[in-house]
């Protein structure tokens, strides 16, 4: 495993010992829980679950100063403030929970912020993210690169993590690409660049953001939630699943762009901040750029 910064490590460590806990709990938890989340989003009883283990790990480690979920309306104060000495964690508990009805890929996004936030991602100090897929598996991202670790209890509460890529980069040649949201909402101009991408690339898309990035970061290509015409913001949240997603396939070598400019580069007013989101191989993201631009 590649050093990296102490309080970082911890995180993830935490993160990583929820992970066996959360999957082992889906099964009983695939029903809506009567709750909708600051977003107006209804609410699942594993994304409930998941965001209060989540919560107790995280605010438990020495170093956090603060965590804020996708699921809470405010920050929760772990103590010591967020600065040089302690770090905000955001945390999307389970990306693509729709799933779990239809028992399809889902996972945890994770950043680490050395600001209060709402902030911008240039604050990030690391970002990752754990896909409850056939195995479990996590991705960490730092400024040493980009590892994919697999991620396995060992039935008496203990957990492993094995690096089995510790330098992740996005191939050269994509293949895959993955476009959200209703076809009739998108815009005309992401439609014609959608067009010219399904004549080159092969589609997957499984409804869950962390699935769809790491087959993009697998076999190279494209993933974009874009802004719909009944929605300009998009959907995904800067704080909890932009900014981590594009930090980390930047860290990759690929780039990440709101349509206009860099993800890490945008001002967020509110930590429940919508935002469209294109991330990929660079080549095609400047495209999309350049295809939004000609509207």
């Amino acid at each position: 495993m590649t050093e990296t910064d102490p309080i970082v490590e911890a995180i993830f460590d935490a993160v990583a010992v929820t992970a066996p806990e959360i999957r082992a709990a889906l099964p009983g938890r695939r029903v809506e829980s009567g709750t909708d989340n600051p977003s107006g989003e209804s609410v699942m009883a594993g994304d409930l679950y998941a965001d209060e283990l989540l919560a107790d790990a995280l605010t438990a480690v020495d170093g956090v100063g603060s965590f804020v979920s996708e699921e809470r309306e405010a920050a929760v104060d772990a103590g010591g403030g967020v600065g040089e000495d302690a770090y905000a964690v955001a945390i999307d508990p389970l990306d693509g929970s729709s799933n779990l009805r239809s028992n399809n890929a889902m996972g945890t996004v994770v950043g680490v912020y050395d600001a209060p936030l709402p902030a911008t991602g240039r604050d990030l100090v690391a970002a990752g993210y754990v896909l409850y897929g056939p195995i479990t598996t996590m991705i960490v991202a730092d400024d040493d690169g980009v590892r994919e670790e697999v991620v396995e209890g060992d039935g008496d509460g203990g957990v492993s993590r094995s690096v089995v890529e510790d330098d992740l980069r996005l191939p050269e040649d994509p293949l895959v690409y993955g476009f959200g949201g209703r076809v009739p909402d998108w815009p005309d101009d992401f439609t014609a660049y959608a067009r010219e991408i399904e004549d080159e690339l092969k589609l997957r898309y499984g409804g869950a953001m962390v699935g769809d990035v790491n087959q993009v970061l697998t076999y190279g290509g494209i993933f974009a939630y874009p802004a719909l015409v009944d929605a300009p913001d998009g959907k995904l949240r800067l704080s909890f699943e932009a900014n981590p997603i594009a930090y980390i396939v930047e860290k990759a070598g690929g780039a990440a762009s709101n349509g206009e400019t860099d993800i890490l580069d945008v001002e967020s007013e509110g930590v429940h901040d919508r935002i469209p989101l294109y991330v990929g191989n660079e080549a095609l993201v400047e495209r999309l750029e350049d295809a939004l631009a000609n509207e």
